[in-house]
């Protein structure tokens, strides 16, 4: 579905600008073709030049650039919501689709709401629903924070001991 010539396309969670941030390596690289490290999966993978640039990390939302305050802000939000989950090589893929949900939502929320702190009328239904399903996805994806075990294991700390005894 395409948007009619002249529509503003900021509105719809699918054309905010998007970004790229960095994501733990799934992929092995075998005789030039990427191999996913799941034996169980019952699909082949593509080749490096057979995959979309959001697969590729290229950009979060093909073709748009993340120049808008919009944008900004809908890279802001996804930044922070995966450090509150512990990071992106701590989240499948899966809550980082939800991350970015809730994030377009957000922003999309924030600007009804900044449209109404201008005196404009705003759809108080639009807003509603907005906030409804970013709570619903807040809840999926969990209110608290996420910490990244940072306590070195019993052979860390003899090894960094160890190094240190050596310099």
């Amino acid at each position: 579905m395409t948007a009619p010539p002249g529509a503003a396309l900021a509105a719809t969670p699918g054309a905010t600008p998007g970004f790229s941030f960095p994501r733990p390596q799934k992929w092995k690289r075998i005789s030039g073709v990427m191999k996913t490290s799941a034996k169980h999966s019952g699909f082949k993978a593509r080749s490096i030049t057979n995959r979309s640039r959001v697969t590729n990390n290229a950009g979060l939302l093909a073709g748009v650039d993340g120049r808008s305050a919009a944008a900004r802000r809908y890279h802001d939000l996804i930044v922070a919501v995966v450090n509150d989950q512990g990071g992106a090589d701590r989240c499948a893929e899966v809550r980082l689709q939800l991350i970015r949900r809730f994030s377009a939502t957000s922003v999309l929320a924030e600007q009804l709401e900044a449209a109404m702190a201008r005196g404009e009328t705003i759809d108080v239904t639009q807003h509603a629903l907005l906030c409804s399903s970013a709570v619903r996805i807040a809840q999926r994806l969990g209110l608290g924070r996420r910490l990244k075990e940072i306590t070195p294991t019993l052979a860390q700390y003899l090894e960094k001991a160890e190094e240190e005894v050596d310099e």
